[in-house]
């Protein structure tokens, strides 16, 4: 037992006793450890503050085989500008006494029936596809994001009248509206751009409008509304921004369907044409000498590959950043 000063100072709870037999052990303060946050502490900001945008990037940095795919994303761009421009070769010149040449120090992948350097024509290849993907993608994505915002917000007839009118549309393959409105206004890059703007809307338009429904009902709708906002203002600056997160996942997936739509249509002849190339001008190029000179086929091929695959793993893993419910 201690003094009684000793007795005083200490809580109910330290002050209890446990009989051992005919030995009190008495418990004081200094046997009780205190878990979890206690007195100032509950207060503490224990982790900093940051923003949305900042936190996913965070997280996606974690994610190893997306910052690997982004960095290839990178390094095709950033070579589809630099390596045509110092090469030693134009991607236009011909020269019948090395055609088809394989890959060798001189050149590196190879030279295709007249002669042409495949190495630059392969980076300008990426430069064509590349511009296609990333185009093809983000306009049709604006303009769906317009009309489900419009329709979502609306709702009524409105809303019935255009998603019946997506539903009709959505019913015929995209790829036959492609090459209809190909075979109207011509081959080349802006009409393929153009093409893809004009048929791809639709399913962006519906996960669009379907967030819409999901948000236009929530608080910070409903005060801006008080407050007086017009519905353009609601639809532009309070509704869309918040479906951002999504919709740059959809764009970044839909980026590959663009590339292998492009080269899908320069494959049948109907995309870029000559002296100007692409990816899939290469491969349907290198795929009617396959059986002799393969090499021809599969820098081409590979490049279309491997792009794709990067896309899509690094939609994956922004797809997973931008998920507040995997937030750790």
């Amino acid at each position: 037992m201690s003094n009684g000063s000793e007795s005083t100072s200490t809580s109910p709870v330290a002050a209890q006793s446990s009989r051992l037999g005919n030995n009190e052990i008495e418990l004081t303060q200094v046997d009780f450890v205190i878990e979890g946050i206690i007195g100032e502490d509950l207060e503490a900001i224990v982790r900093p503050s940051i923003s949305f945008w900042s936190d996913a990037w965070r997280r996606i940095r974690k994610n190893k085989i997306a910052m690997i795919s982004l960095l290839f994303i990178l390094c095709i761009g950033i070579g589809s500008l630099v390596c045509p421009i110092f090469s030693a070769y134009k991607y236009t010149e011909t020269n019948l006494a090395c055609a088809n040449e394989g890959p060798s120090a001189e050149h590196w992948f190879g030279t295709d029936s007249v002669g042409r350097d495949l190495w630059t024509r392969v980076w300008i290849g990426a430069r064509v596809s590349l511009c296609v993907g990333f185009l093809g993608a983000i306009l049709p994505s604006i303009i769906g994001i317009v009309v489900g915002g419009i329709s979502g917000y609306i709702g009524g007839w409105v809303d019935m009248v255009m998603m019946r009118i997506v539903d009709i549309l959505m019913c015929i393959p995209s790829m036959i509206y492609v090459i209809l409105i190909m075979l109207y206004i011509g081959s080349g890059v802006t009409p393929i751009i153009l093409a893809l703007a004009l048929t791809g809307w639709m399913g962006s338009a519906r996960s669009t409008r379907a967030l819409v429904l999901q948000l236009k009902n929530r608080e910070f709708v409903l005060a801006a509304k008080t407050l007086g906002a017009s519905p353009g203002r609601l639809i532009f600056k309070h509704l869309i921004p918040n479906t951002l997160g999504y919709v740059l996942v959809g764009i970044t997936q839909a980026i590959p369907g663009a590339i292998f739509q492009e080269a899908f249509l320069s494959y049948i002849g109907l995309g870029v044409q000559p002296p100007m190339t692409s990816w899939g001008q290469l491969a349907q190029m290198g795929s009617a000498v396959f059986l002799v000179y393969p090499y021809q086929l599969l820098f081409p091929a590979l490049f279309v590959s491997l792009t794709m695959l990067s896309f899509n793993l690094f939609g994956d893993g922004l797809r997973d950043a931008l998920d507040p419910r995997l937030r750790d």
